[in-house]
């Protein structure tokens, strides 16, 4: 098998091989499906920060990274008889078929917009047999442990597609614009309120994402790699002044700062 080219059937016995428990390897032979989740959260981190770097050198080789954290949970699966690698593609092959009629039952339909309530709608269908065909909160399975600022965009998602939604963007602004105020108001006054508003302004600066038709963690990320950039060019400004950052006052830095925003300008 080690002499076999690159294919499932090669990196399935490779895990196979690892979680031996004879002659396997120890770190893999003890893990379990909580202990490898924060793994899976970092691979797939890493995949997204490729893909935003454009490296996609090192996309490939997160990618086969990501992919076996699958094969992972699904050697794991096989060994408590729950499931396995193959009925996990079975189950993805019918979900994609049957959420697509579109596609593969040439069911039409006229706009891209119904396509995504058919979406939402097999969703739905999917939550109920799920939960033994109850009647449960259309929010009852959103992850915990997605990242705040997707959890709040799915949460509103799913609230829109039961008609719960603004329906014009400047009304969701509006919003934004009444949060920041309230927030304004108790910045000096209890913390338990002033944490509260933050949070409401947040939740709405995330459906104003959303209703702009913007991801609000690719956003941030966005942000926040703009930031780190300008941030070093200030770095870069201090160091070449000879002087530390503690010599520097703040309209210095802001200076150094304008500086380098201004450079950026086509």
């Amino acid at each position: 098998m080690l002499a076999m080219k690159p294919s499932m059937e090669k990196l399935r016995w490779i895990m196979e091989q690892l979680r031996d428990p004879v002659t396997g390897c120890p770190w893999d032979i003890k893990q379990d499906f909580a202990s490898i989740v924060p793994h899976t959260l970092e691979e797939a981190y890493e995949v997204a920060d490729a893909i935003e770097q454009g490296d996609f050198r090192e996309l490939e080789k997160e990618l086969g990274d990501l992919l076996f954290q699958v094969v992972f949970y699904s050697q794991l699966g096989k060994e408590e008889k729950l499931f396995d690698f193959d009925s996990v593609v079975a189950a993805i092959c019918e979900k994609l078929i049957r959420r697509h009629p579109h596609v593969f039952a040439k069911t039409e339909f006229s706009s891209e917009a119904q396509i995504k309530a058919n979406w939402e709608n097999e969703k739905i269908k999917e939550r109920q047999e799920k939960n033994d065909r109850q009647s449960l909160s259309i929010l009852a399975d959103i992850p915990k442990s997605l990242p705040a600022l997707s959890q709040a965009a799915k949460i509103q998602k799913r609230c829109a597609h039961v008609g719960f939604d603004w329906h014009q963007i400047d009304d969701v602004f509006a919003k934004v614009a009444e949060e920041v105020e309230e927030v304004r108001e108790h910045l000096h006054g209890d913390s338990q309120e002033l944490t509260a508003e933050l949070g409401d302004l947040m939740f709405a600066v995330v459906n104003l994402c959303r209703h702009a038709k913007q991801d609000p963690e690719a956003v941030l990320r966005q942000a926040n790699q703009k930031f780190t950039k300008r941030f070093h060019g200030v770095e870069s400004k201090v160091a070449s002044s000879g002087q530390g950052f503690e010599q520097h006052s703040l309209e210095q830095l802001e200076d150094y700062w304008q500086e380098i925003k201004a450079d950026e300008q086509p």
